[in-house]
């Protein structure tokens, strides 16, 4: 199969704007398709990206827009419930000395920052369009779309989620699981001072923390054991995250101030998910939280999505031919990449649902995240 096919990705999150740009750069005809009218361009309160996310995309060409649009830092703090400071630790450079250790964002400026790119690249756009049904033989993937019209392609990425619709429709019978705990999350002013990452562990909930996002904003979140989402009527979620964090002292106390409207406050399940033995089923294949997810805990999630995007690109766009071999490679070389992540982000919320009091966080972070300074 020539390396010039057409490629329909199927997404429009992190990980399928990212190979969509890559994949149109090196002269790729792509066709994205998004359930989502909106490109979820307004979606979430903050995102958290580590040195190997920066060095994906900065290999998008988006770097400095990133750069000016979020706000570096260098270390994360532990602190009391009362927001006493009780240590700060240097981050783990992962994406090399010449970036920072860590850039926190408001998540809906990434995506638009990403959007403008995909646009940019020429790339054949259709949101609140899905794939129906895809029929594959020994040349490629027909497609039949939402729409009505139909498509051709020689190779389809599923880039479309934790919830991934293509999975299930290539076979794949994998589906995430929930971990046992949830996070509350809301933006927020910056307060004056507020520098870097803050965790505190302890008090009505398993960790509250923030991360700044701008100049001016940060997100806030709040971490708890997972309760029925049918018994929390959104009308609450305000009331309800504020109730947990108000019991936080330091840069909460002006946090919580802000923390009033129910439209802006998100309440998710930690899920885990790894997809075993391949990523592909004939010319489907699939990258991000559709093969992987895990809680953020290592703040990863996105890195790894961003990095799947990044080898599968290179792969494609390396002259050889898409066929089954290439993407067992693309699955073998992330497979490792993303099985420490997985493991040790489950590990961590493990420890504090089971009430370990000694155990090695600091140990299991260090040695999770220092090969990732390595190329993927």
């Amino acid at each position: 199969m020539s390396n010039t096919s057409r490629v329909l990705v199927v997404g429009g999150g992190a990980a399928g704007n990212a190979v969509t740009i890559l994949l149109r750069r090196a002269g790729v005809e792509v066709d994205l398709i998004e359930a989502r009218d909106d490109w979820n361009a307004t979606a979430g309160s903050g995102i958290t990206l580590q040195g190997n996310a920066l060095r994906v995309l900065r290999e998008l060409g988006v770097w400095e827009q990133v750069e000016a649009s979020g706000f570096a830092f260098e270390s994360f703090g532990v602190t009391a419930p009362d927001g006493t400071l009780l240590f700060a630790h240097d981050d783990i450079r992962t994406g090399g000395d010449d970036l920072p250790a860590t850039v926190g964002m408001q998540r809906p400026r990434l995506q638009q920052i990403l959007i403008d790119a995909v646009r940019a690249s020429g790339a054949d756009v259709h949101l609140g369009t899905t794939a129906e049904t895809l029929e594959q033989d020994a040349e490629g993937v027909s497609v039949r779309f939402s729409d009505g019209t139909e498509g051709r392609y020689g190779l389809v990425i599923a880039a479309d989620g934790l919830n991934s619709v293509t999975r299930a429709a290539i076979g794949i019978t994998d589906k995430p699981e929930p971990t046992g705990m949830a996070i509350w999350r809301a933006p927020a002013p910056r307060p004056e001072g507020l520098v870097r990452t803050n965790l505190a562990f302890g008090g009505p909930a398993f960790i509250a923390g923030y991360c700044p996002t701008s100049e001016d904003t940060l997100y806030a979140y709040v971490v708890e054991a997972n309760r029925d989402r049918a018994s929390i009527p959104p009308e609450t979620y305000a009331d309800e995250m504020r109730r947990l964090a108000q019991a936080y002292g330091g840069h909460w106390t002006e946090i919580v101030e802000h923390i009033t409207d129910p439209a802006k406050v998100n309440y998710t399940w930690f899920d885990r998910l790894l997809v075993e033995g391949s990523w592909h089923r004939g010319r489907v294949v699939l990258i991000g939280d559709a093969a992987h997810c895990c809680p953020p805990t290592l703040a990863q999630g996105a890195a790894m999505s961003l990095e799947d995007a990044s080898v599968l690109a290179e792969l494609l766009t390396g002259g050889r031919d898409w066929d089954d071999a290439l993407l067992q490679e693309f699955y073998e070389r992330r497979i490792r990449r993303v099985r420490p992540i997985v493991e040790a982000s489950v590990q961590v919320g493990q420890w504090q649902l089971d009430g370990v009091r000694d155990a090695d966080v600091p140990g299991l972070i260090a040695r999770t995240l220092t090969p990732l300074g390595e190329l993927p």
